[in-house]
């Protein structure tokens, strides 16, 4: 019995043996069946694929690698606060929102490809003529076609411009580089750059609070001058508008912090200590010392305490000018040393072999799908006739046909 099986198996593997045989050279009789189509298709691709890509423009590629300067998620949060508009309440908004998963790399890449950035371009390169558009954002989208800006994960990023003039190619890549460093003159990308811009936006609020300040007293001076405040009076207002203005610039100080610090940063906490100190001072001074006891009596008193209320608003607006001042100050010498600064690793030169159209590669792809669109074809031309030689297939065939018939 055991011999019996064996040899069963082994005519059913010969059997099978014979089959996949039989299917072979019937694949091959199909194919050589259908020799021209097989072998001509596929030839008169290559041929039409080769004389397509000889007409076509060659298009060579300027490519620039620069290396940003790194920046925590804070200042890159911030800074896209200002590339969408908003500049103005960008600082509010940075003390607790953060740049998720983003490096700087993101920011300055998207930088490159800002609205800003393209316009500068197009009009300096005269784009718009060059790219046959008539329209701006036209132009603007052909140039975001032909650009590609990749952060790479060493942390350099490239640019790469393609054009069918190999100078211009070359140009733009760099005029991208260029075009990045005056962007970044204009934004406050660094730390040291938002405490500078948030310190010049106070300083512009208090010139103009002392300037109205000035002009009020100078009205008060008109009526009546400034003689009824006497000397403890001055004093004592000199005083209190120093201590208020410490405590507004200390709270100016904080507000700036809060834009790079968290809760926890000891120079946020030790400034916040330092604020406390001060408004108890200030409330121990003005306890100590009520406005009502240096003006004098009848309308002399309410002329002086008219006055005194004027010099103590200039007094106090002069402070705060002047500390607000020495912040700006060292906040710009800060800013001068913590400056961003592009470094231009590999500067785009004029190329020499052109990127596109690869020849070579069209005439091979478009020879190897049409090669075997033609073998598909011819097998399944050689499956219908043998389909077509069975009735039974035949009627399966016919019903096949007919349910696919679009009615």
């Amino acid at each position: 019995m055991p011999e019996q099986a064996d040899v069963e198996n082994s005519q059913n593997t010969s059997s099978t043996t014979d089959e996949d045989e039989i299917s072979l050279l019937d694949l091959l009789i199909v194919l050589a069946k259908h020799k021209r189509l097989v072998l001509g298709l596929p030839l008169a691709t290559a041929v039409v694929a080769a004389i397509v890509s000889f007409l076509l423009p060659n298009v060579y590629t300027g490519t620039t690698k620069i290396l940003p300067p790194q920046q925590s998620a804070s200042v890159a949060s911030a800074l896209l606060n200002q590339l969408g508009g908003g500049l103005g309440g960008f600082l509010g908004a940075a003390g607790g929102s953060v740049l998720g998963g983003r490096s700087s790399n993101d920011l300055y890449v998207g930088m490159l490809k800002s609205r800003t950035v393209a316009d500068n371009l197009i009009s300096h390169f005269e784009l718009a003529k060059v790219y046959d558009e008539d329209r701006l954002s036209d132009a603007r989208k052909r140039l975001e076609k032909e650009t590609t800006v990749v952060a790479g994960r060493d942390g350099i990023i490239t640019i790469e411009v393609e054009d069918k003039d190999p100078k211009r190619a070359a140009e733009l890549a760099n005029a991208y580089v260029e075009e990045l460093m005056k962007l970044t003159k204009v934004l406050a990308v660094t730390e040291a750059s938002q405490r500078r811009l948030f310190f010049e936006r106070q300083l512009l609020q208090a010139k103009d609070s002392l300037t109205a300040a000035e002009i009020t007293a100078r009205q008060g001076l008109q009526k009546g001058g400034l003689a009824q405040v006497d000397a403890q009076g001055r004093s004592l207002i000199e005083v209190t508008a120093r201590l208020r203005a410490q405590v507004s610039v200390k709270e100016v100080q904080i507000g700036a912090m809060r834009t790079f610090a968290a809760e926890g940063n000891p120079e946020l906490q030790r400034t916040q200590q330092e604020l406390e100190a001060l408004r108890r001072e200030l409330s121990r001074i003005e306890g100590s010392s009520p406005i009502a006891a240096i003006g004098r009596g009848g309308e002399a008193g309410n002329a002086g305490l008219d006055n005194l209320g004027r010099l103590r608003d200039v007094k106090y607006y002069e402070f705060l000018y002047e500390l607000l001042a020495k912040q700006y100050e060292l906040a710009k010498i800060d800013e001068a040393k913590d400056a961003a600064v592009v470094q231009v690793m590999d500067k785009a030169i004029e190329p020499d072999r052109r990127s596109k159209p690869k020849r070579t590669l069209i005439i091979l792809l478009s020879t190897l799908v049409a090669l075997f669109a033609s073998i598909i074809f011819a097998i399944f031309s050689g499956a219908a006739a043998t389909a077509r030689a069975d009735p039974e297939q035949a009627t399966r065939l016919e019903s096949l046909r007919r349910y696919l018939r679009w009615r």
